[in-house]
């Protein structure tokens, strides 16, 4: 399969082409959700685009715990249809759609009392990996075991012994949410998508009731243009409802934001070799191992502030800090905490206020001809929701469509992953690279690995490490831009990379080497460089006031101190 490049000569391309042809579907909203229906829509033959206002996942789908995972919880809410469902994605993403990229991990579940909790929690366990079993798709991970709490204890030691008095350990999945979000839109393009960040929908194009496509402006070369479609696939998230308000159409349900915040810290903060799931007094707190660090995660609290830039108060950083030292031998404090994100779900709203009770369901509506729109639902689940807005969308459309086959769709950079991991040590005694570079690259950009490599053959300064981030080769940098469509230094920074919540200067350091490596790419002069190091250090001291600001009010306020690079 040809891979695609989103370089800046390639959104031109994409802007210009969705500009002069009708589309079959243009999907609106860069998520994992929109791009996911622009591949689904792609590989059934359909002349396809996808516009988003921002960066690819710069709202919902970069901000997430991570995690592929079933919902165990939900088991306990006895919603065994969406666990099973998401338990056959997270089956799929792991063997054959995304191997490179959703890897296993362990989570230990302290038991805090004795006899019943065991057998409850056991059971529950026990259920979620026979549903994974039985879904075909289960292969791969190991199944739960019972611990003492001596075992427990060993495999965390991090935990205090008066925590515990036993453990259940078992395995879900995770993934790095923009990195699979900008390899999802990648994907769609190899199969003839035409895939332009930055470009907002302003309007809808209208024949009486229908909606026959979208009026889009270009954010960073100015100007607006018609692009006109037979389907438009609304699939905004947590935007929803201000999206459907472009038609002046009251919709079918309405989406409510709740913020969830995530922590990160050093790995030797905790010592642990697994994750841990542990129990509060609304839901269940993750701490999940990442790379060189750990994420401490999450918060449910209703959202109804800036949408664009979810702000995490003082608050809402002890709420995690208080639950887990609670468990811990040695507390967390302020100081061990590198980065810090919030972020927002979209939940289709209920009667109920709180947001930990409204569903986790996605729906699917046609509130009038020419317009789908999609929302709530799960990252996990990103896959049948693409599939179930493709298909009402298809039903709009006087012509015969193939079925879905976005099942069989590997992403770009799984094919032929295992066989250049088992070739890791010959790869990195040509290349000079140490072979811990050569996994940290194959589990970013699996086969693609070639074309990082490739920009280091050419240029060897490349193959050096950031100084103030040295997890990341400079290379990645470039290839951000040439490949996979980073147009900004914040989007490098914060979604390519981690960078922004993997170092304790949370990116400010290495903010003006990355805009000089990005500079030639996408033709910034000094003044461009100047600007955009400017806006991302403003960036960081701003959401820095909001998170020592006492409640939801004031650290919105604080966050929205600084604007975005590109004005909306």
């Amino acid at each position: 399969m040809r891979t695609a490049t989103l370089g800046p000569e390639q959104r031109a391309e994409a802007l210009a082409s969705m500009a002069e042809r009708e589309l079959d579907v243009l999907v609106v909203g860069g998520g994992v959700v929109g791009a996911g229906a622009a591949l689904d829509a792609a590989t059934r033959g359909l002349a396809t685009g996808i516009v988003e206002e921002r960066d690819w996942a710069s709202g919902t789908s970069s901000r997430s715990s991570k995690l592929i995972h079933g919902g165990l919880r939900y088991l306990e809410m006895l919603d065994f249809a969406l666990v099973r469902e998401a338990l056959k994605e997270r089956g799929l993403l792991l063997q054959r759609l995304a191997p490179h990229l959703v890897k296993p991990v362990p989570f230990l579940y302290p038991l805090q009392h004795r006899g019943w909790e065991r057998f409850y929690a056991g059971s529950g366990v026990a259920l979620y990996d026979t549903m994974s079993m039985s879904s075909g798709h289960g292969r791969g991970l190991p199944v739960h075991r019972h611990l003492t709490r001596r075992h427990a204890l060993r495999v965390a030691p991090g935990l205090r012994r008066d925590a515990l008095v036993g453990a259940l350990q078992y395995y879900d999945a995770q993934m790095d949410d923009a990195r699979y979000v900008a390899t999802l839109v990648r994907t769609a393009a190899a199969y003839g998508a035409r895939a332009a960040n930055r470009a907002r929908v302003v309007g809808f194009l209208r024949e009486g009731e229908r909606v026959v496509g979208a009026r889009v402006r270009d954010l960073e070369q100015g100007g607006e243009f018609e692009v006109r479609a037979k389907q438009v696939v609304n699939a905004t998230g947590v935007w929803t409802d201000d999206t459907q308000g472009l038609i002046a159409e009251r919709g079918q349900f309405h989406v409510r934001a709740s913020k969830g915040i995530h922590l990160v810290v050093p790995k030797d903060r905790i010592n642990s070799s697994t994750g841990l799931i542990l129990r509060t007094e609304k839901s269940v707190l993750f701490v999940i191992p990442w790379g060189r660090h750990w994420i401490v995660g999450t918060t449910d609290t209703g959202w109804d502030l800036d949408k664009a830039h979810p702000a995490a108060s003082s608050a809402d950083i002890d709420y995690l800090l208080d639950h887990v030292n609670a468990v811990l031998a040695t507390p967390l404090t302020r100081d061990d905490v590198e980065g810090v994100y919030a972020g927002l779900r979209p939940l289709l709203a209920g009667e109920s206020d709180a947001t930990s009770k409204l569903s986790r369901e996605h729906t699917v509506a046609h509130p009038v001809p020419g317009l789908v729109v999609i929302a709530g639902g799960k990252y996990t689940t990103y896959r049948i929701m693409a599939k179930d807005a493709v298909d009402e969308a298809v039903r709009g459309l006087d012509q015969r469509v193939a079925n879905c086959v976005t099942e069989e769709v590997p992403l770009v950079g799984a094919e032929g992953y295992h066989a250049l991991w088992n070739a890791r040590a010959r790869t990195a005694q040509r290349t000079g690279l140490h072979e811990a570079r050569l996994e940290h690259l194959l589990n970013r950009y699996g086969s693609l690995t070639d074309e990082v490599l490739e920009l280091v053959a050419a240029d060897p300064a490349l193959g050096e490490p950031l100084p103030a981030a040295d997890d990341y080769l400079k290379a990645e940098v470039v290839y951000a831009c040439t490949h996979e469509g980073a147009r900004h230094l914040d989007d490098v920074l914060t979604r390519r990379t981690r960078i922004s919540i993997e170092t304790f200067d949370r990116g400010t350091l290495s903010a003006r080497e990355c805009a000089e490596l990005m500079a030639p790419v996408l033709g910034w002069d000094t003044a461009q460089i100047d600007r955009e190091v400017t806006h991302y250090e403003k960036r960081v001291e701003a959401e820095r006031e909001s998170q020592l600001q006492p409640d939801d009010q004031t650290a919105d306020a604080a966050r929205l101190g600084a604007r975005d690079i590109v004005p909306l």
